[in-house]
Formats: C-alpha cells, structure tokens, sequence
C-alpha cells in the first residue's frame, strides 16, 4: 500500500506517533549517556617484569626476548613493541584491529596463559611478569589533593578515606591514584656497629620473619560451637619492632631498638612526585563506567566532596586537573546550541524560499526526525559525545532533503488541480524508491568508517551510526508525516491552481543557460574539464594534515632531562619552571608530573613510561587561543635558561601521532644505530623549522663497575650476590621483612645511615659478610678498583627488532610539511646491509587511517553503482550519475584555500561523503527526468523541463546543508569537514544543475529542438513569441509553436 495513503487515512494514529517521537526524543536527551569522546577500546597490554641488578641489555636478551618470543604466538597478535631498562622489562602487546571491546577480555586471557608459561624459563631472580590490559581506561575526572604544611602520609590517609566516598557516586568506575607515595620500614645501623656486633641483617631478617608470620593454630569444639584459635604476636607499632631481640655474633641477644635507628617514612627515591600549583600533591583518577554519563559522575563527585569537606582536615584542597563532567557539559551545550541555530537557519531558509506553511512544514518533519534520532541512539545506548553530536549536525541539512522533494512535488501537482491526497500520495509512489536509493547512497558515502577496522574507524564509529540513523528516519518521515501535514495544511490558489512556480525572470535565464550548454555540448564539456583540472592543480597549494589541535583551555609540556637525572633533581628543574610558567599572563593553574607521564585523563593523550629523567607540566590557561604563543614563549624560556633539556610544548591533538616526524632506524648493533641516528639527527636540526630533536634512546650513561677478585673473594668465603648484596644494603637499603599494620603491608629495610649511603668515595670502606668465616670483611678486599663505565639506558625493540627512533616537530606550519622536507634528505643515507629505515609519528598515523578509509571506499563505491543501475534498471544512467561525481573536486581547494584550513584525515571523509550527498542530487534530476519523458514529451524538452523543474529542490537541499554546517566551522575537530563539504557540495551543486542535463544529453544522445533561448509553454516568454531562429548553429531548428 501507499504509505503515504496510510498515513493520511489514519491521521489520528500519525498525530499519535509523532506526539510519541517528540515526547520520547526529549526524554532520551535528557537520560542518554553523555561522554567527551566516544568510548574506545585500547587493544594493548602491558606486560612489566622486574629484574634487580640487571644492565638494559641483559634484561632484553633474557627477560624481554623469551617473554616476547612467548607473546608472538598469540594468534591476535598485530604487534609487540617492548622497552629494555636496567632491572625493568616493559612490553606492549597490541592486538589486531579487527577485535573489538567484547572479544578482548578472552584474548587478555590467552596472553595471561602465554607469559605464564614463559615465566618458567626467566632467570631466577627477575620478577613475575605482571600483565596489565586495562592501562587504557581513561580517567574523566583527575583531582589533585594538596596542603600546605601536611606529610604525603597525611595526604595519603584523606585521599584513601576519599577514595571509599567516591567509589559510591553515580557511574563511577575505578578510581586510581597518581603520585600516591609508597611506605616502609627501615632499620638504619651503620657499618661500624654492624662489624663490632658481628650482626648480620640476614640475622634480623630470620628473627622478624618468625613473629610476623601468620600462622594457624587450629581450631577447637566447645560445647556445639566450633572455634578458631589465634596466637596474637603482630608488631602494632615500630616501637615493638625496636623490642624484638636478635642474636649477635658473640651469642648474646640485642634489641634492635638499641642498635638501630627505626622509622616509617616514604620509599626514596620515590617513582612519582606531583606538584599543583608548586605544592606537593597526590593525584585521583576517577573513570566512568562503560555507557555512563561523565555529567552525572562529575555532578555526583562534586556534591559528595561538598559534603566530605567538613571531614576533611583544614588546608587540605581539592583541585581540579581535568574535569570532562565540567567539558562535556560545555561541548554538549554548544553542540546543542549549534544544533538549534542549525535547525533555525534550515527552518528559516526553508520558509524564506519555500513558503511559510512550506517550510514550516519541512522544518516540523525535521524536529521529527531529530527526535527520533535521538530515542534511537538511547535504544541502541550511543552517548552523545564529539562525534555523534558532528554527525547529527553534519546530517542536519540532508534530513530535511527528502521531505523538501516531497513537499515540492506535492505544491507543484496541487497547483496542476489534482486534489491534495491524490497529489500527495502520486508523489510518494513516484518519489519514494528513487529517494530511499539516493538516501542509501548517501549514507553509503559514510559506509568507508563504519567497514574500517582500525582504531581511527572505531573512534568515528557513531558518525556513521547517527548518520545512517538520521537519514534513514528522514526518508521514512518523508513517505509518511510530509505527505500527512501537506493534505491537511498546505493550501494554493481559491480556485485550485496558481501560476507555475518556475514562471520568473531567474528560471527563464537559468532554461536559456541550460540550452545554450545543450546546444554547444563540446564547448561545456571543455570549460568543465579545464576547471576540474585547474581544481586538482589548486590541491598543491592545501596544506596537508592528520589531526587538528583540541579547542582545550589547557596545554602540555613535556621536558626530558639528560637519561640518569635522579628524580629529586628532575623534580626541583620542574619546579624552577613551573614558577616562571605560573607567572605569565594568562596562565591560571600549572599541575606537574614527575617520573612519568599522567594518569590517561584524555583518549588521546598517551602517557610517557616510568622514567626518572622525565617530567611533564599542565598549563591552565585562560584562553586556548592563547596557546601558541605561551608555548612558544615557554620553549624559547627553558632552552634559553636550561639548556640541557629536551623540550616541547604542545597543545593537544584530537587524534593519534602525536605531531611528531619519527624516523625509525632498525637493525642489531646499537652501535650502528646511534650512528645512523647522529646523522638523521644533523639533518633534522640544519631544517630551520625543525624543533625538539631527540632519540627515544637517550644519551648512554655513566655506571660505576666493581670488579670481583674471584681468587680473593672464594678465599674469604664471599659470592658476587652477597657483594651486590652488601652494596645495596648500604645505598638502597636491602629488604629483611614485611610489617603489618591495618591493611597495610609495609616493607622492613635495613639500610646505612644518610651520612654513609649519600657518598660514593666511602664504597671501598663497605662491609661484606663473609659466611665461611662469620664476619665481616671490606669490599675493597674482595673486588679491584672500582672504575666508571658507560651504558644504554633504555633499549627499544619492535617485532622483536632494535628500533631507535628519531623525533622532530615542526616550529610552525604542519607536521606533513616538515616531513616532506626531511624524508628525501634522510632516506639518501647510506644504510648498512641488514639495517632499514621507516616512517612513524604522524605520517604513520595518517597514512593508516587514509588507507583503511581509502581501502573500504571502493566497497561503497560500488554499492553506489549498484544501487543508481537498480534505480533505474539502466547502466547509462548510472554513468551519467557517476560522470558528474568529479565535479565534487571543484569547490573543496579553494574553500580549504580560503578557509586556511589542512586538508586531513575528517577532510578526506568529508570529501568521500560528498560523492553520496551529490550523487543524490543526481538522482533526484534523472529521476525528474525519466518522469517528463514518460509523460510524454520528447527528450529534449524532458531534459530542459527537468532541470528547470528541480532547481528549486536541488539547490534547496544543497544549501540547507552547506548552512546546517555552519556551526562546525567553529569546531576544531570538525571545522576541516564543514569547509570541504560547504566548499565542495556549493560549487558541485551549481555546476550540476548545468553539466548533469548536458552529460545526460551526450549519453543519451538526445538532439536539440530548439535554440538555447527555450521557454516553457505558455510562459511569457512564448506568449511574446512563437518561433525562434539559431545565431550559431547554420542549419536552423524546426519552430516550436504553442
């Protein structure tokens, strides 16, 4: 049946339906979860083996190799990158892009069983291997506890005490914290003491472990109740742990209270410091759970904290560091806003160029549709974030296509007479197939994200959902609620018909211009070619990009200090920084990382490995327009003052690649790659524009070697581990137990006083415990003269394969400009045999994602072409649709030009939509066409009829578009797409009203019957003149009478 007839018999029911939409689309908006990106699984693991005393490259060749070795046997497998540091093996195994968030949790099992059974073969005395596959969450809300005048351990027992509050707020799901200092115990007894008690630390070990331990002591029957019995022995503070005696060398026991200094206090040097506004701080990571909405979680947050603040002691402060409750309230509101000024400029057009009642009802099917976009995307649990929110505004100006067509058509036949329920369902049953086809082209056009299998397509994954959504509502409300409002509203003359529509001075000009093109085909066809070339010969002059920066009221500076910078000295370089930082104009807080990057507090921000020569620095500041020139004064500031350090300062980019040219040099010997590296280094600083030249290895670094005497050494009786051992105990301090207290569990160390564990002169004067003779003896005596040598600090593989990376970012300008300068300069290197080159940073980025994106479009494409011959059972149809594609190109190069915007990776997609949003512009004329001819007119005037005819609806669609895309372009994510398809779709659409008639007349063959000066019957134009004569053509036209 017509459903547009359905529709208007059963108007109550119609009323009732759209009553339903707009109640359930309202109620959706408001319970739908909100997030400021969309979720996004990150497939990758971590695997962190520890192996004490370990050199990088012992730790690579027997922790990382076997474990990698292991990990390379999961099937899943894309890629496994691993890092090699002394004592430390961290691996990154990232899984194929074709598993997505629910086949993950199996795979993370399958790698959990590989390392376990590879565990087996690791040497001794490293760790286990620890997997983490959940280091990705990413955390929306981060506060900083701070307070003048507090400890860390003070800090630390109030962010633990909000910790348990919080955990209990609205879509909360983990909360992690950053900074959060580790304790212990130490027992401090100087070498002195130790050698005149002949006291062991072995000694204190044995004694403490024996009262610590948790032991069963059964359980007995009394009367008809079972009891467990305890022996209570548990240390309750370290002054018990001073009371517990040990025995001494001579036999007699000893308090340890009495030869030892004992304390609690912070583990130093400590792996995280972090600083807000220059006071020391503890970090809490709050992340919400899968589907939530970050606005409830942060409201939820900041009404539980407002109640915890009497608790919470005096001078303590809670801070802000990023807030996505607070920004995805903010984008969501302007989005909204940027919605409804979208839907007021359509609505507003659409009544300007088609009439009040006309556009007034174009723009109630549009609300419509918006609604129930919306009670579909909470059915289907699609939050509204940056994307999804893009894509309602990016198919804002199609939705009201459809039922602009409809609407038209309806007018235009109830202006002929025909009653308006016939004419609205004549319409729908010559409409409706043709426009379902050029609807499905066009979200087909969009297809290329949804079939990419990589991270890029996942992250834009909801574009496509709403877009798809969207549009397919649009056309189900056009066959139904459009028809329904224009039988029972729309209105024309008193008597039933009115003048036609395209009976003014415009369209008369617009009919001559089309047969004058009609007439001089070869001279069109010309001018349409050179400009298409003169547009692809402008594409030269666009810059070319990935990812544009974040519209982000904050920025990052990341500073690595020279490799094996103690941390305490990275920390009090920061510091020096972050008070000058903090006192420019415009900055408002400053939030410092120190030994490694921050908790993941955005998707694609991507933290910096445990290092303690790294630190980073959050700037707040007041305006993001702000940005480039703080950073540049920043980075101008540090490399003046310190020289020493590799700085960059960057605001945040919205996709993967980090801005960064990254040359990979892979093969064996280190030694080689650091030469190859000086030279691609050389290169990369003669480039004025080249800034932050660094490796991902960093400098080699000095060690101090003690060579074991073996003859002297097995004489007195002692082992290279208990040299090593004795060593440690005196600087690091050596672990003998575990105290317990509460639910902590503290390490116990026994380590030399400060005087003695600070100085590096006093090594040969450190005692080692000799067992065959049962005391102490000098290290100088059983190891040669200690001497200095030289290491690498870090080595980084990839498959296996040593890679050195070396980084570069642009000054100014795109990061794909600067590379095109390096890439030939670097790639006519001489590379030795067994050694390569590749490309990383940016440009790997992008040129995945393009080719992903590039890869799948042909797939669409051809359903485009299947779906155009289907539509009108004819291939010459469906080439006329596909010869007018190219004329897309046109408007993008010079609208990117103007616009001065880099033609990226959301440029490319609003590129490849454009083929499906003209292609339906094409339909809908050859669709006009076909129905002129089968009225019965001959093909010519078919042709020019059409055309004429459609200009209205055409040009309506097009430009309802290009203006509902206005509000992106203030959008730093997506104003690269608004531009391309304003730029493309406007000129594409003007052209195609005049080269798609003379494209379809040369396939077609169709002869002209008059000269280009043709006016429709009974215009004015015919009624001042019946006949016509050629001025170009010798041979004269037959006379067209009225």
């Amino acid at each position: 049946m017509n459903p547009a007839g359905i529709a208007i018999r059963n108007g109550a029911v119609t009323q009732l339906l759209c009553i339903l939409l707009l109640i359930g689309g309202l109620l959706s908006y408001a319970s739908i979860g909100r997030l400021e990106d969309p979720e996004f699984s990150i497939k990758e693991a971590l695997i962190v083996t520890h192996y004490p005393g370990a050199t990088a490259e012992e730790v690579e060749q027997e922790v990382t190799d076997p474990l990698e070795t292991a990990i390379q046997q999961l099937k899943q497998l894309d890629e496994v990158r691993s890092i090699s540091r002394a004592g430390l093996s961290i691996i990154f195994a990232e899984i194929q892009e074709t598993h997505d968030r629910h086949s993950l949790p199996q795979v993370w099992d399958e790698l959990r069983r590989k390392v376990r059974d590879a565990a087996g073969t690791l040497p001794p005395d490293s760790g286990t291997p620890v997997v983490n596959d959940d280091f990705g969450d990413v955390y929306g809300v981060f506060l900083a506890l701070t307070g003048e005048g507090y400890s860390k351990s003070e800090l630390k027992e109030v962010a633990e005490d909000l910790r348990k509050s919080l955990l209990t707020c609205t879509d909360v799901g983990r909360i992690d914290f950053w900074g959060m200092p580790d304790e212990a115990v130490y027992i401090e007894i100087d070498r002195a003491r130790l050698t005149q008690l002949g006291l062991h630390p072995r000694t204190i070990l044995e004694a403490i472990a024996q009262q610590n331990r948790v032991t069963s002591a059964g359980e007995v029957r009394v009367g008809s109740r079972q009891v467990r019995l305890r022996v209570d022995g548990d240390y309750r503070d370290i002054d018990e742990l001073g009371e517990q005696l040990v025995e001494g060398g001579n036999g007699r026991l000893l308090r340890i209270g009495d030869i030892a200094t004992i304390s609690r206090g912070d583990i130093t040097p400590a792996s995280q410091l972090l600083r807000r506004n220059g006071e020391d701080g503890i970090g809490l990571g709050i992340s919400t759970v899968s589907g939530g909405n970050v606005i409830a979680m942060g409201e939820a947050i900041d009404q539980r904290i407002a109640e915890l603040r009497a608790r919470i002691p005096a001078g303590i402060e809670i801070h802000a560091i990023a807030h996505q409750g607070d920004t995805v309230r903010d984008k969501v509101q302007g989005f909204v806003h940027g919605l409804i000024s979208a839907v007021v400029i359509v609505i507003l057009l659409l009544v300007v160029f088609m009439g009040p009642r006309e556009g007034l009802i174009v723009g109630a099917v549009l609300l419509l549709t918006i609604m129930a976009t919306l009670l579909c995307m909470r059915a289907l649990d699609i939050t509204l974030q940056r994307i999804s929110l893009g894509a309602l505004i990016i198919a804002l100006g199609m939705l009201v296509d459809n039922a602009i067509v409809v609407t038209e058509d309806i007018l235009e036949k109830m202006r002929a007479g025909m009653e308006r329920t016939r004419a609205a369902e004549t319409t729908v049953s010559e409409h409706q197939w043709p426009l379902l086809g050029a609807t499905g082209i066009a979200i087909l056009a969009f297809a290329a994200i949804s079939l990419s299998d990589d991270m890029t397509g996942e992250w834009l994954e909801s574009l496509f959902q709403v877009i798809c959504l969207s549009l397919g509502l649009s056309w189900l409300l056009a066959i139904t609620v459009t028809p329904y409002l224009c039988a029972r509203f729309l209105r024309v003359g008193q008597d039933g018909r009115t003048g036609s529509v395209t009976d003014t001075a415009f369209y008369r000009r617009y009919r001559r211009l089309v047969a004058w093109c009609l007439g001089h085909r070869p001279i069109a066809l010309g001018v349409t070619l050179a400009v298409l070339v003169a547009a692809m010969a402008g594409f030269s002059k666009v810059q070319q990009d990935f990812m544009p920066d974040m519209n982000r009221d904050q920025f990052m500076v990341q500073l690595w200090l020279p490799e094996g910078t103690h941390i305490d000295r990275t920390a009090a370089t920061l510091a020096t920084i972050e008070r000058h930082v903090a006192g420019l104009e415009g900055v408002t807080a400053t939030t410092g990382f120190v030994g490694a990057g921050s908790l993941r507090f955005l998707l694609t921000y991507e933290p910096e490995m445990t290092n303690s020569a790294y630190a980073m620095l959050l700037v707040d500041v007041e305006d993001f327009h702000a940005i480039p020139t703080l950073a540049r004064t920043v980075m101008t500031h540090i490399e003046h003052h310190h020289p020493e350090i590799t700085v960059t300062a960057d605001a945040f980019k919205l996709g993967p690649g980090g801005g960064a040219v990254e040359a990979r040099l892979i093969g064996p010997e280190i030694a080689v790659l650091r030469h190859l590296a000086q030279q691609v280094e050389t290169i990369m600083r003669r480039d004025d524009n080249a800034r932050t030249v660094r490796t991902d290895w960093g400098e080699p670094v000095p060690v101090q070697v003690m060579t074991m005497a073996r003859s002297q050494a097995q004489r007195i009786g002692v082992t290279r581990p208990e040299i090593a051992e004795a060593v440690a105990m005196n600087f690091s301090g050596v672990r003998v137990g575990t105290y317990r207290h509460g639910d902590d569990l503290l390490p116990i160390l026994v380590r030399a006083p400060a005087e003695e564990r600070t100085r590096i002169d006093t090594l040969g004067n450190v005692r080692v415990w000799s067992e065959t003779n049962d005391h102490w003896v000098p290290l100088e005596q059983v190891t040669t003269t200690a001497t200095t040598d030289w290491e690498d600090p870090v080595i980084r593989r990839r498959d296996r394969e040593r890679t050195l990376s070396v980084l570069s970012k642009p000054v100014s300008g795109t990061t794909e400009a600067l590379f095109q300068r390096l890439r030939p300069q670097i790639e006519q290197l001489d590379i030795p045999d067994g050694y390569r080159l590749e490309w990383g940073g940016e440009h790997e980025a992008a040129t995945e994602a393009n080719a992903k994106l590039m890869s799948n479009f042909p797939i669409a494409f051809l359903a485009m072409f299947v779906i155009s011959v289907m539509l009108f059972n004819s291939l010459r149809h469906a080439t006329v649709i596909f010869l007018g594609l190219p004329l897309v190109i046109v408007g993008v190069a010079p609208a990117m030009l103007l616009a001065g915007k880099a033609f990226g990776f959301m440029a490319m997609l609003g590129f490849l939509s454009l083929f499906g949003m003209l292609m339906k512009n094409e339909i809908v004329l050859l669709n006009q066409i076909d129905l002129e001819r089968a009225a019965g007119k001959p093909p010519y005037r078919a042709v020019l009829d059409a055309a004429v005819s459609r200009v209205r609806p055409v040009t309506m669609a097009a430009f309802t578009t290009v203006l509902g895309m206005a509000p992106l372009l203030w959008d730093a994510f997506f104003s690269p797409m608004a531009v391309t398809i304003m730029g493309g779709l406007t000129i594409a659409t003007v052209l195609t009203l005049v080269v798609v008639p003379v494209i379809y007349a040369s396939v077609f063959r169709v002869e002209p019957e008059a000269t280009h000066h043709e006016a429709p019957p009974g215009t004015r134009a015919t009624r001042r003149r019946s006949t016509w004569r050629t001025r170009h053509d010798p041979h004269h036209w037959p006379t067209i009478e009225r």
